[in-house]
């Protein structure tokens, strides 16, 4: 992996856009497939292997694919997956965004960490075609192990694999890139400018074991920079918002406060409105269609609260893809 990209090389310079993963379908086979997968990823679950295989082969791959299919079946749409065909879009945006800035020759593709395409497959679609510079970026705007150390993980593994590949560069976060932070606060005041302001903005980021933090993970840091920064921009006071985090995964401590009983305190303490904005997903997806803007929004009201409103991902908007070409460019000169 190098760090740098060499404007003397031949050939042609890609962008690769990582994501997550999503199953092909919201049945309990995809989602078996899929679960597979991503839960056996050492990145993911950092247990024993031995103990881990019989957890994962003897309970959840039996118990988890139809609950989590039933969930996917409330968000899944025409097109497909949400993260998949916001993904998909912001690859074929970005395209566009960077050929009007007279870089129309760089090679945007996309990939899933995850589910398909692959990684591998889409690396080795663009080694075919004569890319030798390739410009890996992640779509986590802050940095964990199990996330975009993962997703390096995959193009290293194809790169090992080949005896000539490409060269290789990445960025590896961007939480307080200035960009995205107005992209975040760009979607914020136009939530604002059509709903109003609420009694509290609510971040909510995807959770990660307190352990992962212990071994020197420096995720939580960033989402709090990132929150800050947020906040900032919008010229709120401490005590406007609050940083939380969602989707919680086995028996182990995760980071805190949690995101759906801080909606249940926050309403039998008598806040009667929320917004909900998930700074660390940069697309709408099953953990912030499903999980914030139905579970989440029930238990609130289910507590006392009147009013439950979620802001929609970056997905498409403008500030966003132009703030993804700005990443590229710079990251690409220098």
């Amino acid at each position: 992996m190098t760090q740098s990209m060499s404007p003397r090389a031949a050939g042609k310079t890609a962008v690769l856009l990582i994501n997550l993963g999503t199953p092909a379908a919201p049945t309990a086979p995809a989602l078996r497939k899929y679960l597979k997968q991503f839960l056996w990823d050492p990145r993911v679950v950092e247990l024993p292997r031995p103990l881990w295989w019989l957890v994962l082969n003897g309970i959840i791959l039996n118990t988890r694919p139809k609950k989590s299919a039933e969930k996917y079946a409330k968000v899944w749409t025409p097109e497909g997956s949400p993260l998949k065909v916001h993904t998909e879009r912001q690859a074929k945006l970005l395209r566009g965004y960077l050929g009007q800035s007279g870089q129309g020759d760089l090679v945007i593709e996309w990939a899933m960490r995850y589910g398909d395409p692959s990684v591998a497959s889409v690396l080795d679609r663009l080694k075919a075609q004569g890319c030798a510079r390739i410009l890996v970026l992640p779509l986590y705007p802050q940095y964990s192990a199990s996330t975009t150390a993962s997703a390096m993980d995959a193009v290293s593994a194809w790169v090992r694999r080949h005896r000539q590949a490409a060269e290789v560069a990445t960025v590896e976060s961007f939480h307080e890139d200035p960009r995205y932070i107005a992209a975040l606060a760009a979607s914020v005041n136009a939530h604002w400018m059509d709903y109003g302001r609420p009694e509290k903005l609510v971040m909510s980021f995807h959770g990660l074991p307190k352990v992962s933090i212990a071994r020197g993970d420096p995720y939580y840091g960033q989402c709090i920079d990132s929150g800050r920064l947020l906040a900032e921009s919008l010229g709120l006071a401490e005590t406007d918002y609050v940083i939380t985090f969602q989707s919680r995964f086995g028996p182990a401590e995760w980071l805190q406060p949690y995101t759906q009983p801080t909606l249940e305190a926050l309403a039998l303490d008598g806040v009667r409105r929320v917004d909900v904005i998930c700074p660390g997903f940069v697309s709408d997806c099953l953990e912030t269609l499903e999980e914030i803007g139905m579970e989440c929004k029930a238990a609130f009201l289910a507590a006392g609260g009147r009013e439950f409103r979620y802001v929609p991902c970056l997905n498409e908007r403008h500030e966003w893809i132009d703030a993804l070409a700005g990443m590229v460019r710079n990251r690409l000169a220098g």
